[in-house]
Order: C-alpha cells, then structure tokens, then sequence
C-alpha cells in the first residue's frame, strides 16, 4: 500500500501553502539547525532522521520554533502514555484481532488541493467495543509511518467518520482521560494539520459525540466539521472516485485497504521495536521533569487545543 506523493502544480501549491523554502540547501540548513537543538537537549533522543524532521518541518510551515515544542512533546509522550507507545506489535493478539473490528485506513490518494484522507469505522454494531486505548495506538502507529512515508509535504488531513454502527454502548468505554490524552498527543507532539473533519450516516448519538470532545476543540475546528446525510454531500469535498468502493468511489473495499495497512505496520515491527527506547529522560530535563498533570491537567477540567 502506497500514499501517492503530490506532484506537478499539485506539489508546488502545497510547497507554497507550506512556505517551503525553493532551495534544498535553505531545508538542510533548517534541518541541521534542529540537530544542533536537539545535541544541546540532554533529555532527549538524537535519533530523529532527516525524513522526520522534514515531515516536522512541513507541518509547521518552517517555523523552528514549533518544531522544537513538538519534537519535545514526541518524545515526552512516550514516557507518558505507554498505553499508546508501548508494546507496538500489530502480531500480538490484542492489535491483530482489531482490524477484523474496526477499520482506520489513511486512503491512498490525495484530494485535489493535496489533503490526506482517513477513515474511521466500526465494522457491526453488535461487536463489543475493544480497548480503546489499543485503538489510538493504532492511529499513533500509522501516524509514525506517515512521518516517514511522505516523501513531500501534503497540504492537511481529512477524517471522515462513518457513524453507521456506533452505539451508546461503543461510545461509552471513551473516557475523558483517554480522549484528552489522544487529542494532545495527535496535536501538540505530530505535525498534524487537520483541515476537515467529516461525519456520514449521522444519528443522535452524534450530536452527543461532538458535545463529548467539544471542550477540547476551539471555535476554528467547529467551523470545519460537517455532517452528511447522504453520501453525495461528501463528494462536494472529497472526490467520489478516491473513496473507497463502498462509498461510491474506485479506491477499492475498505477491508482490503486496512489489510493493506496491517501489512505495512507489521513490516514495521522491528522499527518499532527500536521506537519504544526513543522518549525523553525526565531525569536530564533542565529544570522540573514533566508530569502527568503538567501535560495532561487530570483535575476535571480540559484545555482547549490549538489545531492549525
């Protein structure tokens, strides 16, 4: 399974978008300067690629500044949810059974202003909901491969959700700590741009859904999620033909397109395994070591997020 890369007037448009520098030399000459940062942080790891920190790079449109703040929190998440970053083996039981009951594919293609799109979905409504926390380590996973698979930069991420089995039940094992803990890792330590958010075969147990993570998001996210009665009003946004089969589209089933994600994150396993020793050493922080409540404020209440 292959992520298309942009290329022609498509590539030039996101480099723009971007603010990419037109001369290879100016990006390795960022890139050295983030390795100079990083070789005077006694904390943190010195292992990030040229790949990563270029993917890093382009999701905060060349600031330097924003990418120190997010490579810190990489790897500080690591320390902090090992229920995400630990024991990343999608042979291991517990992962491999997941994909017979969800499927969360990053699709091939790209929309024509060169956004990614992935999917979210339940596979029967009378299937017991796994454990949600594997479930946001999978995402984290493929977010991981992302960082070193796209090649050149892409202009923001679409989701589209598909609520068509969700239950009250499902939705109950979401707990506020978990969700927290997910969207900040998603958002403060990846170089995520999320540029759309879709939600088809809409039912009341949406507008609970949206109210749950509400607190989390700030008024510019709202404005981007949509909702769908009917599948055509999503081809307004995302092409029919790069969607999945079932959806109308050409991208062939989803099933096979998640299969295809198993194989490439088990490809990964040995990479992985390597991963789990990259996290920060609270111990050589200057000043204080990062807690839990720093990062995550578990006392009831829930900071919003700052999603570009």
């Amino acid at each position: 399974m292959m992520l298309v890369q942009p290329s022609g007037d498509m590539s030039a448009k996101i480099r723009q978008e971007l603010r990419e520098p037109e001369s290879m030399d100016a990006i390795d000459k960022d890139v050295l300067a983030i390795r100079e940062w990083l070789a005077r942080q006694p904390h943190l790891p010195k292992d990030m690629d040229d790949q990563r920190l270029k993917t890093f790079l382009r999701g905060c449109k060349f600031s330097i500044e924003k990418v120190k703040k997010k490579l810190d929190m990489y790897y500080t998440m690591r320390n902090a949810v090992p229920e995400f970053f630990a024991n990343r083996d999608v042979s291991k039981p517990e992962l491999k059974s997941l994909f017979d009951v969800v499927h969360i594919p990053v699709l091939p293609g790209l929309t024509p202003n060169g956004r990614r799109v992935a999917m979210l979905r339940g596979v029967d409504k009378e299937i017991v909901t796994p454990n949600v926390a594997d479930i946001m380590k999978l995402v984290l996973m493929i977010g991981d491969i992302r960082l070193l698979e796209e090649q050149k930069g892409v202009a923001g991420d679409v989701y589209i959700f598909d609520a068509s089995v969700a239950t009250p039940g499902h939705f109950a094992k979401f707990t506020p700590a978990i969700v927290k803990k997910f969207l900040i890792c998603v958002q403060e330590a990846y170089p995520v741009k999320l540029k759309e958010v879709h939600i088809i075969n809409v039912s009341p147990l949406v507008d609970t859904i949206i109210n749950f993570v509400r607190p989390f998001l700030k008024e510019k996210i709202r404005q981007r999620i949509h909702f769908h009665s009917t599948i055509d009003s999503l081809y307004k946004f995302v092409p029919k033909a790069m969607l999945p089969n079932e959806y109308g589209g050409e991208a062939g089933k989803v099933k096979d397109i998640n299969d295809q994600w198993f194989d490439k994150l088990k490809e990964y396993t040995p990479w992985f395994k390597e991963q789990e020793k990259s996290k920060a050493n609270e111990a050589l922080r200057p000043g204080s070591p990062k807690t839990a409540d720093d990062l995550f404020g578990m006392d009831g209440t829930f900071r919003k997020l700052s999603i570009d």
